[in-house]
């Protein structure tokens, strides 16, 4: 199935591929701070408002998160820009302490869509420099802001990475077979991101929009109670800064609570969940 020249999808995942689980759960945050406060322009690090609103994420969110999943033994991959690695250190190194995963999410947070060829493989470059300083060397990445390239996935392919976690085309994980080599894709969707249910921005022009979050608990639930016939993966996508919050920490784990009580949910980093989708046998796709 050709999605885009040089980009072709091997298959479909069999019902099977969670072996006796009927779905899977990815807990993901994006840590994303002030790096896209920076991606736009270093003056905002003048606009103190804004930046301690971004800065809520690392300082208070982060750890929060990291003492709710602890609770619950449940692993969790966190996106890191490059820069912010760099302004927090002690972020990084209190998430890899804590035995999650840490993915690339480029540098300064800038959406691959809008660059250059040149400025697309410096994003991934200094990101990559970034976490290297602790040690990391990222299996996967996730696209800031609009999105990846064709030119992004083929630099993943180029440094080493083996997952992308970024397109929205199916519930499904899948695997990308491309003349760089294959790659797993474990696709997101707007309805289990936090950002689409508790927008707030000092910059009106994003809008402005917040959920309850027994209401976004109950759709992120109802989503996941569905998945189970269909053996899918929710991929909970959240950023500290916005999911940090008391009552929207307990939505997340009021999510991970009913995943527990259904029993035949299979909790997984993002790294884990790449390499069983790139050892799956998929089913030849079909357009029903």
């Amino acid at each position: 199935m050709l999605l885009y020249p040089d980009l072709r999808r091997v298959g479909v995942l069999p019902e099977s591929w969670l072996g006796n689980r009927a779905a899977a759960l990815a807990l993901t945050f994006d840590v994303d701070a002030e790096s896209n406060l920076l991606s736009r322009s270093d003056h905002y690090l003048e606009h103190l408002a804004a930046v301690s609103h971004q800065q809520y994420g690392p300082r208070v969110g982060v750890p929060r998160l990291i003492a709710m999943l602890a609770q619950h033994k449940a692993p969790a991959t966190f996106y890191v820009p490059g820069i912010i690695a760099e302004r927090w250190p002690e972020t990084v190194e209190s998430i890899l302490e804590a035995g999650h995963e840490v993915a690339l999410h480029g540098y300064k947070h800038l959406p691959p869509v809008k660059g250059e060829p040149k400025s697309q493989r410096e994003e991934i470059e200094r990101g990559l420099a970034a976490l290297s300083r602790f040690g990391v060397t990222p299996k996967g990445y996730r696209s800031p802001g609009g999105g990846p390239t064709i030119l992004t996935l083929q630099l993943l392919l180029e440094y080493g990475l083996v997952y992308d976690s970024s397109l929205a085309d199916d519930d499904r994980p899948y695997v990308l077979e491309t003349q760089w080599g294959r790659l797993a894709e474990l696709p997101v969707h707007a309805s289990l991101d936090d950002w689409s249910h508790y927008i707030y921005m000092l910059d009106p022009s994003f809008g402005d929009h917040i959920a309850s979050p027994r209401q976004v608990a109950e759709i992120w639930s109802d989503e996941l109670e569905a998945m189970r016939t269909t053996h899918s993966l929710l991929t909970l996508v959240c950023h500290p800064l916005v999911s940090g919050r008391p009552s929207r920490v307990r939505a997340v784990e009021q999510l991970i609570e009913f995943a527990e009580n259904c029993g035949d949910v299979a909790f997984g980093r993002c790294d884990a969940l790449a390499t069983t989708v790139l050892a799956a046998e998929p089913h030849p796709y079909t357009s029903a």
